[in-house]
């Protein structure tokens, strides 16, 4: 896998992101517990795909993208607690959801793509 691909890149930014929402959280809305489990989950996401990038074999690619793909689905649930907790205004957590709801598409449709190999 190539290090300058879409996904690589969408990871990282959403990564970015996170850590943004998290300062936000954390400092203006005093949001701690919630909070830190999304800055876990959200750039661990693009972690496990960069270290895909360095594979040793197709299964260990596989296995580090299905990685990618748990920590996004958690990482939807964490967002979705925030804003359904009233933590996060519908206009904060809609873009980023989109954001992780792309991440978990684009993440099952390369997971499924290497399950029919």
């Amino acid at each position: 896998m190539k290090d300058n691909n879409e996904i690589v890149f969408k990871s990282k930014t959403f990564a970015l992101r996170v850590i943004k929402l998290f300062r936000w959280l954390s400092e203006e809305k005093k949001e701690y517990t919630l909070s830190k489990q999304l800055l876990r989950s959200g750039t661990s996401i693009g972690a496990n795909v960069k270290e895909a990038t360095c594979a040793q074999s197709k299964a260990d690619f596989y296995a580090k993208m299905y990685i990618a793909l748990k920590e996004s689905a958690e990482t939807e649930y964490w967002l979705e607690l925030l804003y359904e907790s009233g933590t996060m205004s519908e206009t904060e957590f809609s873009s980023i959801y989109a954001d992780c709801k792309e991440l978990v598409r684009i993440l099952t449709a390369i997971t499924r793509h290497y399950v029919r190999k």
